[in-house]
């Protein structure tokens, strides 16, 4: 399966014409619908719809839609009716002229001070009379269904390209793992002879005598005590295990974005623990390369979804 990416944009329009019932076929008005669909990243799926009242029914139809597509992200799905022709001005009838002179008059009797209605009020009023209502349920289902492919599209070739952009820094994680993994033994052994020589040096200047035997026990106890301390090879460990589990879901794809979010947070605490217990300075710049990687993969991670 595919990784999708929670970031997208996709648009489409279709056109279509408006029959009045009171005229031919021939004074049809043509229109145009417009839908398009945006998404950004969100923890869970954040749905908001920008519709004009025309379409406002239509919303469920549309809400289920999404859901069954889309996992997660925050979707924003905006839709528009516009006269295909600009110069286009509806042409009121005499009935409806009448009407509006009438509720005029009936205004001015009492509020003779109110100001008359302008050709462009008159306009404006009569635009929704001389478009009569119409069913737009299967142009805008089609349209929402194009245009949701659409935007599949786009968020796959982006899911695509962080899926690549993630497996190249993984790459570089198991360079620096493996640079790590033979420091570990080196510095383990290089405490412990240095705690054994400090040990043996107070002791002598103590009293000048040979280090007893208890003692000399002792100071081997605490020399392996540290050396376990500043021990990382289990870090080292988990370190290759986590990068093993995220390249396998990036390559099996689908709905990954939550588990790669988990396995980059123990990635980053085992490249932070790693640091925190470096004894050489090899193995801190080691650290921070990593932390530095881990960090640019948990952007990456933040938009997949």
């Amino acid at each position: 399966m595919p990784v999708y990416s929670m970031t997208g944009y996709a648009s489409a329009q279709h056109s279509t014409a408006h029959t009045s019932s009171e005229v031919e076929s021939k004074n049809a008005t043509p229109s145009r619908l417009g839908l398009e669909i945006r998404s950004v990243n969100s923890r869970f799926l954040d749905l908001a719809f920008r519709l004009p009242e025309e379409l406002r029914q239509y919303e469920p139809a549309l809400r289920e839609l999404l859901v069954g597509r889309i996992k997660r992200g925050k979707v924003e799905l905006r839709a528009a009716i516009e006269s295909e022709s600009q110069s286009s001005v509806p042409d009121p009838s005499p009935r409806l002229l009448q009407r509006l002179n009438a509720v005029q008059d009936s205004v001015k009797a009492w509020l003779p001070e109110a100001r008359p209605l302008s050709v462009a009020d008159v306009v404006r009023l009569c635009a929704s009379e001389q478009l009569p209502a119409r069913d737009w349920r299967q142009d805008v289902l089609a349209l929402a269904e194009r245009t949701l492919a659409e935007l599949l599209l786009a968020r796959q070739r982006e899911g695509e390209r962080l899926a690549a952009v993630m497996l190249e820094q993984i790459g570089q994680l198991r360079t620096l793992t493996e640079q790590a993994k033979p420091l570990v033994p080196q510095l383990v052994a290089q405490q412990r002879q240095r705690f054994m020589d400090r040990w043996t040096e107070a002791m002598a200047l103590t009293d000048g005598a040979a280090l007893p035997e208890a003692a000399q026990d002792r100071a081997l106890a605490e020399a392996t005590a540290f050396a376990i301390r500043i021990d990382v090879a289990e870090e080292i460990t988990r370190l290759g295990s986590h990068l093993d589990e995220i390249e396998r879901l990036i390559r099996k794809g689908g709905e990954i974005g939550k588990r790669l979010d988990f396995l980059i947070q123990e990635l980053h605490r085992e490249a932070n623990t790693l640091g925190s217990k470096s004894a050489a300075l090899e193995l801190t710049h080691i650290s921070v390369d990593m932390k530095v990687l881990v960090e640019q993969m948990r952007e990456q991670v933040q938009n997949i979804e």
